[in-house]
């Protein structure tokens, strides 16, 4: 007996425990069960049959094993009614996000924290902008516009909450009670001017200057930071490709736009005088930086690669047009593919159509229709512009004389807190960005008058002010051009479309069944009375502002060059002709697209739509090729002749799994930090382009009073990268371990696909439902592989090719795409991210297109069909 009653005890405990686990694993049973049953709520009806009220006809819509859907129906308002709806089924949490930004709405959503946000796009009035360009639709753009409206709101109809996608749940713990309101159309022209301010070209650049300039660095020190394009040095779009500065070349252009921006420097320095300038112009760059984070993450490289090869030169005999637009990764991707078809083109029915668009919008934005063909990437003009202005109350100063600034009272409602109402203040030019509320420091004060003269009377106790001019605060057309693009069959078709879209200005290309292939840059491009754009003017006199815009047929274009091919990668278009800016891309991934095409070309090989995804990967990094030559002359000893001597076999490319990419990367974000370090917080090299472009310069200028290290106190050329190689090897150990061997590339430069709204909640749980990765990825800054980073931040990736896509001219079923992540904008959806993997690897899908080629491709059919 004495021995039993422990083993009772021990009995006891144990079935306690059994129990106890039983109703543990029960309970996370049931807690997975609901979690599983929650996620799933939101999950889109992708096959059978579902009556819709507002439909006229059946429409069918087919989905491939990415859940890529393709809709077919017999009218054009059947079309982009089902267009509306299964863009609601995938994606409506992220329209709605996207509709709150672009209103200037977010604290209803998020609180107070959002406020100043929304002070800001109250300030530029997007939705009032908006509004007025839907407004000025042609009655057949409308109607499409209204008929989209409609697919959506009948989505909504059917879903509230969990079941419109796990993001309500989440916001529910927050913001109880919230219900989106029914979608029109002016929330989807309204994310039109959301894009324009992504792609707003240089105004961080004029920025810039002011900062440098005000920092006490000399107009000829901030042209050497900020350089020219190298017209003889690197393509351009229209001019095509340079091998070497030709002979007897006339650089008194290139010299007298250089002069011209010294002026303008110098102009501004002028006006400078208070040492508080730089951390209020920081202030302000801060906050134009920060909005688009709200839009997908925004690098400071960001750019897109877009070409088209003719018949001539490809297997087919008919042209192949490739396009990688790169932008700011976001979860989901800032994409969504789609095919609008017409059963059959008539009078009624007139789109077939496939390619990308975003969530929200109607039409497609870059892809191919039954005939031709056409890709973006970013033109880059100088279409916004900073001027300084005197206020004295409710006036500003023009031309000695005092103007009525035009006001406007914005609320702002908060989601668990009282409204907040701001004054909105503008002048003829545009609206005041400064003095909005406590958060919006007046950028202004430090500026003191040009000269010593006495102020005139009408200017006594001003208060100095920023007022942005830009031309996508003016009505436009971009909302109907969209529709005729789609719709073009014919380059004349094509370019009459393109005039159209004014805002944002963009670099197209353009292939067709024919065999034409073609270049059109259209927008609304300002000329200037004087100045070149370049940094903030004053904006008291006449003789600074906008006299007009170039007119279309001076803008660039050309059809069917005798080269065979046209490449464009936000470099300058053309050396002459009207000027657009002073601050284009500087050519390093356009001449790496032109040298792998010159290559194929010159082996006389047919270029194929696996060469052109090929060239798309491309990661050589011209940049390292600049500089290894440089290293292997120096004298070196200790760490520096280590890594000295891995980057000695290295052919400079920046593929995931390369020890030496790891560490060239680590020694150039060391060399950017200890010669430029010290400028301006919001002035620090992010590195690319420019950046390249402006060590390339000093590499042959070794006594330069730049080759400065601030850590170890070297100067001149050799010193300084001395200096950074020893400290990167160090570094790169630290981060990668001792052996070099097993360094890579990847292992540093990751990328973490973030949700938009919660993927930075710093709730962990929270952020592992919407979140994906890190993924390790190749490629960089100003190279053809575009996977940029941010060298005051770390390695991680910043910006992407957002999507990769080959379309083939002879056969538009063989054209290839994928996307960054992938069709579905809901958590745990099978195709939230079955695309990463394969973007990652440099993979593509097949694009089906025609009609038989759909179905045979469907893994799933819905028939939407009228109900009432």
């Amino acid at each position: 007996m004495g021995t039993d009653a422990p083993r009772t005890r021990r009995t006891g405990w144990a079935k306690f425990l059994v129990g106890a686990l039983v109703t543990v694993l029960v309970l996370g049973v049931a807690a997975v069960g609901f979690g599983w049953w929650t996620v799933h709520r939101s999950f889109p009806v992708e096959s059978g049959r579902i009556s819709v009220a507002g439909l006229n006809g059946a429409v069918t819509v087919y989905r491939d094993d990415a859940g890529i859907p393709q809709l077919v129906a017999e009218t054009d308002h059947d079309l982009l009614f089902a267009q509306g709806y299964v863009h609601a089924q995938d994606r409506f949490w992220e329209m709605d996000f996207r509709r709150h930004v672009t209103a200037g709405r977010v604290a209803e959503l998020f609180g107070e924290s959002q406020v100043a946000t929304d002070a800001f796009i109250r300030t530029l009035d997007w939705r009032g902008i908006a509004e007025q360009e839907f407004e000025m639709l042609d009655e057949d753009s409308r109607a499409l516009y209204e008929a989209y409206a409609d697919g959506v709101n009948a989505y909504l109809a059917e879903r509230s909450g969990v079941e419109l996608s796990l993001e309500y749940g989440v916001l529910a713990l927050q913001n109880p009670g919230y219900e989106p309101e029914p979608w029109t159309p002016v929330d989807s022209i309204a994310w039109l001017k959301a894009m324009a301010w992504d792609l707003r070209s240089n105004l961080g650049d004029e920025i810039d200057r002011a900062l440098l300039l005000s920092s006490g660095l000399s107009s000829e020190q901030v042209a050497q930071l900020h350089p020219d394009f190298p017209w003889s040095a690197k393509p351009t779009i229209v001019g095509g490709p340079v091998a070497a500065a030709p002979a007897g070349l006339d650089v008194r252009a290139v010299e007298a736009a250089t002069a011209a921006r010294g002026e303008s420097a110098a102009s501004l320095a002028a006006t400078t005088a208070d040492p508080e300038t730089a951390n209020l112009l920081g202030d302000l760059a801060a906050r134009l930086d920060a909005l688009p984070q709200l839009l997908g993450p925004e690098g400071g490289d960001i750019g897109s690669n877009s070409w088209v090869v003719s018949g001539a030169l490809t297997d087919t005999g008919k042209p192949l047009l490739a396009n990688d637009p790169h932008l700011g990764p976001a979860m989901p991707s800032i994409w969504v593919q789609m095919g609008l078809h017409c059963a059959e083109l008539t009078s009624n029915c007139t789109f077939d159509v496939a390619g990308y668009g975003f969530s929200g919008l109607p039409g497609v934005i870059i892809g191919h229709n039954e005939r031709i063909a056409w890709g973006f990437t970013n033109l880059g003009p100088d279409v916004a512009d900073l001027y300084l202005e005197r206020v004295t109350e409710d006036s500003y100063e023009f031309d000695g004389a005092l103007e009525p600034l035009t006001t406007r009272e914005e609320v702002i409602e908060v989601a668990g807190g009282e409204p907040v109402t701001i004054t909105v203040r503008s002048t003829a030019r545009g609206p005041i960005v400064t003095g909005i509320g406590a958060d919006f420091a007046a950028v202004a004060e430090g500026y003191a008058a040009a000269d010593d003269a006495e102020e005139p009377a009408a200017t006594e106790g001003a208060e100095l002010e920023v007022s942005l001019q830009w031309t996508a605060l003016q009505p436009g057309r971009t909302p109907q051009s969209i529709f005729a693009m789609n719709r073009a069959s014919t380059w004349e078709e094509f370019r009459a479309a393109a005039e159209r879209f004014e805002v944002p200005s963009q670099n197209l290309v353009y292939a067709d069944v024919d065999g034409n292939i073609g270049y059109q840059a259209p927008g609304r491009i300002p000329v200037r009375a004087s100045g070149d754009g370049t940094v903030p003017l004053p904006g008291w006199t006449s003789e600074n502002g906008w006299t007009g815009t170039v007119p279309y047929d001076e803008l660039p274009s050309v059809l069917n060059p005798d080269r065979g091919y046209i490449v464009t990668a936000n470099n300058a278009v053309e050396k002459d002709g009207p000027m657009l800016t002073r601050d284009w891309d500087l050519g390093y991934r356009a001449e790496g697209i032109e040298r792998r095409l010159g290559e194929l070309i010159a082996e006389g090989e047919p270029i194929t739509v696996e060469a052109m995804g090929e060239i798309q990967f491309d990661t050589r990094d011209a940049n390292a090729e600049a500089f290894l030559p440089v290293i292997a002359e120096l004298d070196l000893d200790g760490d520096a002749a280590r890594g000295a001597r891995l980057l000695a076999d290295w052919d400079a490319s920046a593929d995931a799994d390369s020890a030496q990419a790891a560490y060239f990367a680590v020694f150039w974000r060391t060399l950017l930090d200890g010669m430029f370090g010290g400028l301006p917080e919001s002035t620090r090299p992010v590195g690319g382009d420019r950046w390249f472009s402006v060590l390339g310069t000093l590499l042959g200028q070794p006594d330069d009073a730049w080759w400065s290290d601030r850590a170890s106190g070297a100067t001149g050329r050799d010193a300084v990268l001395a200096a950074a190689l020893g400290t990167a090897w160090a570094e790169a150990s630290a981060l990668m371990g001792d052996d070099p061997a097993s360094w890579r590339w990847g292992e540093l430069h990751t990328l973490t696909l973030t949700n938009q709204t919660f993927g930075e909640s710093g709730i962990g749980p929270i952020e592992w439902l919407f979140n994906r990765g890190p993924y390790e990825t190749g490629g960089g800054s100003a190279i053809v592989n575009a996977n940029g980073w941010d060298a005051t931040l770390g390695y991680e990736v910043n910006w992407v090719p957002s999507m990769r896509m080959v379309i083939d001219l002879q056969n538009f079923n063989d054209s290839t795409w994928v996307n960054l992540t992938g069709a579905s904008g809901h958590a745990f959806h099978p195709h939230y991210d079955d695309q990463a993997e394969l973007w990652q690897a440099g993979e593509t899908r097949e694009w089906p297109f025609s009609t038989r080629a759909v179905r045979r491709a469907a893994t799933d059919t819905l028939v939407l069909q009228p109900g009432r």
